[in-house]
C-alpha cells in the first residue's frame, strides 16, 4: 500500500487497489440486510395488532437500536472481528425469527424474538453498514442506503405470502428463520473491514475532495468530530429527536394498513419503504440533503393526512350504510379501531379505498428515506472519520421511537383519526426543523 496523501482539509488517506471480490461483499451486505427485515416489517404486520404484539415489537426495536453501538465500537478498534459478529447475527436472528413463528406470544416470544432477536438484527444492521461504508468510502452515503433499502422492501416476500396463504404465517416465518440464517452465516465467511484509511486507487482523493459541484450539495465537515465533540453540540440531539418522530411514524404505518387487511397496499408501502431510500440519495447528490430530507418528512406527513381521510370517509359510509340498512342492534358495542373504520363496510372497501393506497405511497416514500439520510447528513456535519459511531448514537434513538409507535397504534385501537393526525403532526415538525440544521462549528452569525 502506497504512503498516506492528504486533501486540502488536512485528511489522510491510503490509497489501494480494489479487491476483486468487494461487489461481492456489497451484495451479500445487502442479502443480509433483506435477510433481517421480516423481523420489524413482517412482524409489525403480521403479530402487532394487539396490546401483547405491540409491547415486544417496542422491545425488539429497542434491543435492535441499543445492539448496533457496541458492535461497531469492538468492530472500528478490531477488537471484535465482522465474521464472529455477523455468525452471532445469524445465529440470533434465526432464532428471533423462529419464536415469531412458532410462539408469537409469551415468554419465549419475549426471549426468543424481543430479545435476542433485536439484538442480532441490531449485530446486522450496524456491521453490514460499516462494512459497505468502508470499502465504498468515495460514495459510502449512496451504497449505505442501497442496503439499508434492503431492510425496508425484504419483507415484501413475507406480506405478499400472508395476503394470499393466511393461514400459514408460522410457516412462511420458519422458512424466513432458515433463509436468514444460511444468508447472514454466508456473509460471515465473506465479508471483511478494509486496512485504516484506505481508498480507492483509482480514484484520486485530492481531487475527490475538491469536486465543487459535489461540495455544493454536500459541504464537508468544519473538522472531524469526535463522538464525545458530537454529543456536546445541539445538531445531534436534533437529529435523534427527528429520527425518533419519524422513525415511530414508519412503524406505525406498517401496523395501521395491516389492520386494513389491505395486503397488496401494505406491500406497496414496505417496496417503498425500501426502494425509496435509493431514489432518495441519488435525489440528494443532486439538490442537497436538507432539502431532500425536508421533502422526505413532508410526504410521511401527508401520507398520514390521506391515511387519515380515508378512515374518516370510510367510516362515514360505513355509518351511513348501517342507519340505511338499520342492522345496527341497540346497546350493541361499536367497532371501534383503524381496520373496522376502513374495513366496516366490507373487505372491498378498504382494500378499494383510493386515498388509503395514495396513503401507502405517500407514507412509503417518507416512510424510510430518512434514515440514509440522516446518516449521510452526519457524515456532512461531522467529518467521516468517525461518522458510523456518531450515527450509531443517532440510530439507537430507535428505541425511543418504537415506544412511541407503540403509543400510537393502541390510540389507533379506539381513535384512529386522531392518531393519525397525531403522526402527521410527528413527521411535519421535522420538515419544518430540517432546512434550519447548522453545521456545528461555524459561528452562529454566519446565515445557514
Amino acid at each position: 500500500m502506497e504512503n498516506a496523501v492528504k486533501d486540502w482539509r488536512g485528511r489522510s488517506y491510503r490509497p489501494g487497489p480494489v479487491p476483486a471480490d468487494r461487489t461481492r461483499m456489497f451484495l451479500l451486505a445487502l442479502a443480509a440486510m433483506a435477510a433481517i427485515s421480516p423481523l420489524q416489517y413482517g412482524y409489525a404486520a403480521l403479530h402487532a395488532r394487539q396490546a401483547s404484539g405491540l409491547t415486544l415489537l417496542a422491545i425488539w426495536i429497542a434491543c435492535q437500536a441499543a445492539g448496533a453501538l457496541p458492535a461497531l465500537h469492538l468492530v472500528r478498534r478490531r477488537r471484535l472481528s465482522v465474521r464472529a459478529c455477523l455468525a452471532a447475527g445469524a445465529a440470533l436472528s434465526g432464532l428471533g425469527l423462529l419464536a415469531a413463528g412458532l410462539t408469537p406470544a409469551g415468554a419465549p416470544a419475549l426471549i426468543g424474538y424481543a430479545v435476542l432477536g433485536g439484538l442480532g438484527a441490531g449485530l446486522v444492521y450496524g456491521v453490514c453498514g460499516e462494512v459497505v461504508s468502508s470499502w465504498y468510502p468515495e460514495r459510502p452515503a449512496a451504497r449505505v442506503g442501497l442496503i439499508t433499502g434492503a431492510f425496508g422492501y425484504g419483507a415484501v416476500p413475507l406480506l405478499l405470502w400472508a395476503g394470499i396463504a393466511p393461514g400459514t404465517t408460522s410457516a412462511a416465518f420458519l422458512v424466513c428463520a432458515a433463509l436468514a440464517t444460511a444468508v447472514i452465516a454466508t456473509a460471515a465467511r465473506r465479508l471483511r473491514l478494509p486496512p485504516a484509511q484506505w481508498w480507492p486507487d483509482d480514484v484520486d482523493p485530492r481531487t475527490h475532495a475538491l469536486d465543487a459541484a459535489r461540495l455544493r450539495t454536500s459541504p464537508e465537515a468544519v473538522k472531524q468530530f469526535g463522538l464525545a465533540q458530537a454529543l456536546r453540540t445541539r445538531t445531534l440531539p436534533a437529529l435523534a429527536l427527528m429520527l425518533v418522530g419519524a422513525g415511530a411514524v414508519s412503524v406505525f404505518d406498517v401496523i395501521a394498513v395491516a389492520s386494513t387487511g389491505a395486503w397488496g397496499a401494505l406491500a406497496l408501502l414496505v417496496a417503498l419503504n425500501g426502494a425509496g431510500r435509493s431514489v432518495a440519495m441519488r435525489a440528494a447528490d443532486r439538490y442537497g440533503r436538507r432539502r431532500v430530507l425536508a421533502a422526505v418528512f413532508g410526504a410521511l406527513a401527508a401520507g398520514q393526512v390521506l391515511l387519515a381521510v380515508a378512515v374518516q370517509s370510510a367510516a362515514a359510509g360505513a355509518a351511513g350504510a348501517r342507519t340505511g340498512a338499520g342492522d345496527v342492534l341497540p346497546g350493541a358495542a361499536a367497532d371501534t379501531g383503524l381496520g373496522a373504520a376502513l374495513g366496516a363496510a366490507g373487505p372491498e372497501a378498504a382494500v378499494g379505498s383510493p386515498l388509503l393506497w395514495l396513503g401507502a405511497v405517500a407514507a412509503g416514500l417518507g416512510g424510510g428515506a430518512f434514515y440514509p439520510l440522516l446518516a449521510s447528513l452526519v457524515r456532512e456535519l461531522f467529518g467521516t472519520e468517525r461518522a458510523t459511531e456518531i450515527h450509531a448514537v443517532v440510530y439507537s434513538a430507535k428505541a425511543v421511537a418504537g415506544v412511541l409507535a407503540v403509543a400510537l397504534a393502541l390510540t389507533a385501537l379506539t381513535a384512529p383519526g386522531a392518531a393519525l393526525l397525531a403522526a402527521a403532526a410527528l413527521a411535519a415538525l421535522p420538515a419544518l426543523a430540517t432546512p434550519r440544521l447548522r453545521i456545528p462549528g461555524l459561528p452562529a452569525t454566519i446565515p445557514l
